[in-house]
Parts: structure tokens; C-alpha cells; sequence
């Protein structure tokens, strides 16, 4: 197995693009990337890249009809069916759609087939994490699942035993969904609570069903969350069920949109803080997963200048075991060509000055306090069913 990582990356991903009004900025791509190239990343990675995924491997997750429905909306747009939740105000349809969603599909399919042929420990596609789209419909800015589409190659290749941890503000509720029944794959997420934020699901009572049920784990925190009680909150659910699973693959989602400048959510999360659980997935997929199997994947984002390169810089760094010191001055030169490209200033240093800390579960809890009634309600509802202690 390579001592380096592999990190996914075509300049195209950037022509996934709903346009100049939309949240999701594909500028926030070109500038983690131009980040990871400022310290020098690249050079401690192997860089590759992908093709865009055929219909048959994105028909691992999709239904037919959908991708051919994406296929016309990118020919034509103005043809977009909001049927298929395309043409709308979430999933406005663009020129060249499908070509940009195979894409970065593809980049997250070929890190995880990398991770399981051994071909390294680790791989990063930071332009991936698009986990709610649905089998037959587009949501929330995402047209394929890249995660799922991942998973279920892994799966096709042999896998027995994947692990899905999401900690996006939003649910991953496209990935769960995909494998909602299967036992295969133990999905994790936490997300601000469904009653304050899209897509107003992942509750802690959805656990699965059939021979999947207690393969699905949900954390619903409440807005206004911080530092302490998010990464309490990751320590009380997470280590205790991957310790159970023993992936044989841990995959990560790591939308930065909990951060406390993001503007389409209420969790207020540090980057600081965002850094020390890439630091904890890393270390947990060394400890559960066989061969220190790791696929890191973005998502969600809107502070596209401030916030999202930084985060996805520490991400790459972390999984190429050259992390960036938080206290490291940003380049000029990036911020040069974050002005070019923004009109923007971009931050100075690579924190937010916070020192994250928590309190951990094994040491009591606050039944009145609503982080730990949260995180009790996680515990109740989805550890018994895996044999765990509530």
C-alpha cells in the first residue's frame, strides 16, 4: 500500500455550476484547490484524476430514468423536468449538468476503489459530499449521490462492512436512504435539528429497517450548538459504533457549512473545531477500519471565501499525514488570488483562534441540558438495536 494519499481533482469540477445567484459557488473548489497548492499539499499527495461515471455505475444508486432526465436538462435546460427536482430553485439546470455531476462522482468512485485495492490508505475528493440526492429525483444542490455511488461500488467490489459518517449541518438523508435496509453499511450523521433546518429529516428515531434496521444512526442537534457540544456530541455516538462495526472502509463526509459563518445554517462550530474531527476520523479509521481504509469526501459550504478552503485544506493535509498548523499565516499569493477571484479579502491564518475542547459522555451527563438529551435520544433509539448499551 502507498505511503501517500491520493487526492481527486479535474478543473472541470468547477463547470458544476447552478449559477451566479446560487449559494453553491463552485469558486469555493478553485480556491481550496489553489489553498492546497499554496502549502505545497499537492507535493505531499498524489494527485489524480478520473473519468465521468458511465450510466451503469451511477445505476448503483440512480434509477435510469433520472440520469437520462439529467442527460436532456444539461443538453437543454430550459427542457428540465422539476419532476425529477430538476429546474428548480435548489437544482436550477445548467449546460453541461450531467457531465459536471459524473465527474465528480466519478473522483469519489475512483477513491474509493484506490482504498480498496490498497493502492493507498487514504484518498480526498473535497468536490464530492453530495449526499441528498435521491435515486430518482435531485435536492438541496445535488444532482448524484457521489457518496452512495461510492459505497455501493465499494460493495460491488466486495466490501462486507462500509461505515458513512456524515457531519455536514444538514442531514444526509440521500445516503441513508440509499441504504436503508442494507446491514452492509452503518451510516452515521450529525445535523442541526430537522425542526430548524432542511431536509427536515434525520431524526433519532429513523434507524433503519429490515435487516438494515439499526444501520442507520442519527444525532439532531440543536441550533446554536458550539464548539463543546459538537464535538461532545461526535465523542458520546461515533468512536463506541465504529469500535462495534469494524469497517473494513470508513468513509467521511465533511461539509463545512456548520461553521458559525455559514450563511444557510445555525450551528455555531469553529473551524478549529471542524479540524479536530477530520483529525478524530482520521485517527478512528486507523484505529476500526482494516488498513487504515479512509475516503474523505466534502459537501455543504456557502462561506466560500472565509471558511470552506481552509476547512478542506486541513482535510487534505490531515489525510496526507502533513497536517497544516492552525497557527500558520495563509499565503499571500493565495490571498491574491482570492481578491482576483472575489473581490474579496481572504482570512489571514489557517484558525479561528478557538482551542476546541469538550466534556466527555463517560463522565456523566445533564439530563435537563438539550445537547445530552439529544444525544441520549441518539443512544436510546439506536444502540440497543446494535446490541449496544443506551
Amino acid at each position: 500500500m502507498s505511503g501517500r494519499a491520493q487526492l481527486m481533482w479535474d478543473d472541470a469540477v468547477t463547470g458544476y455550476d447552478f449559477g451566479e445567484s446560487h449559494p453553491m459557488d463552485p469558486v469555493r473548489l478553485a480556491l481550496t484547490m489553489g489553498l492546497v497548492r499554496a502549502f505545497g499539499l499537492d507535493e505531499a499527495v498524489d494527485l489524480r484524476g478520473a473519468r465521468a461515471l458511465g450510466d451503469s455505475t451511477l445505476r448503483l444508486v440512480h434509477r435510469q430514468d433520472y440520469v437520462s432526465a439529467v442527460r436532456a436538462a444539461s443538453a437543454n435546460p430550459r427542457t428540465a423536468d422539476q419532476e425529477y427536482g430538476l429546474g428548480t430553485v435548489d437544482d436550477p439546470a445548467f449546460a453541461g449538468m450531467h457531465e459536471a455531476s459524473a465527474l465528480i462522482a466519478g473522483l469519489s468512485v475512483g477513491a474509493a476503489e484506490a482504498v480498496w485495492r490498497g493502492e493507498t490508505e487514504h484518498a480526498v475528493n473535497f468536490t464530492g459530499g453530495l449526499h441528498h440526492a435521491m435515486p430518482g429525483a435531485a435536492a438541496g444542490f445535488c444532482i448524484y449521490n457521489d457518496p452512495a455511488i461510492a459505497i455501493a461500488r465499494l460493495l460491488e467490489l466486495g466490501a462486507e462492512r462500509v461505515a458513512y459518517v456524515d457531519v455536514d449541518v444538514h442531514h444526509g438523508d440521500g445516503v441513508q436512504a440509499a441504504f436503508w435496509e442494507d446491514p452492509r453499511v452503518l451510516t452515521i450523521s450529525l445535523h442541526e435539528h430537522p425542526r430548524t433546518l432542511f431536509p427536515q429529516t434525520g431524526w433519532p428515531e429513523e434507524t433503519g429497517a429490515g435487516a438494515g434496521e439499526g444501520s442507520s444512526v442519527n444525532l439532531a442537534l440543536p441550533a446554536g450548538t458550539g464548539d463543546a457540544g459538537w464535538l461532545r456530541a461526535f465523542h458520546a455516538v461515533v468512536p463506541e459504533l465504529l469500535a462495534d462495526f469494524r469497517p473494513q472502509v470508513l468513509v467521511t463526509q465533511h461539509g463545512a457549512d456548520t461553521h458559525f459563518e455559514d450563511p444557510l445554517a445555525h450551528l455555531a462550530v469553529s473551524l478549529d473545531a471542524q479540524r479536530a474531527v477530520m483529525e478524530s476520523c482520521h485517527e478512528l479509521a486507523h484505529r476500526y477500519a482494516e488498513g487504515g481504509r479512509w475516503v474523505a469526501l466534502g459537501g455543504g459550504g456557502y462561506a466560500v471565501v472565509d471558511v470552506v478552503p481552509r476547512s478542506w485544506t486541513h482535510l487534505v493535509g490531515i489525510a496526507a499525514h502533513a497536517p497544516v498548523d492552525p497557527e500558520s499565516v495563509v499565503p499571500s499569493s493565495w490571498r491574491d488570488l482570492v481578491y482576483a477571484r472575489t473581490r474579496q479579502l481572504g482570512p489571514g491564518r489557517m484558525t479561528d483562534g478557538r482551542t476546541p475542547s469538550w466534556q466527555s459522555w463517560e463522565d456523566g451527563y445533564d439530563p435537563a441540558d438539550r445537547l445530552d438529551q439529544a444525544v441520549l435520544a441518539t443512544r436510546k433509539a439506536a444502540f440497543p438495536l446494535r446490541g449496544l448499551l443506551a
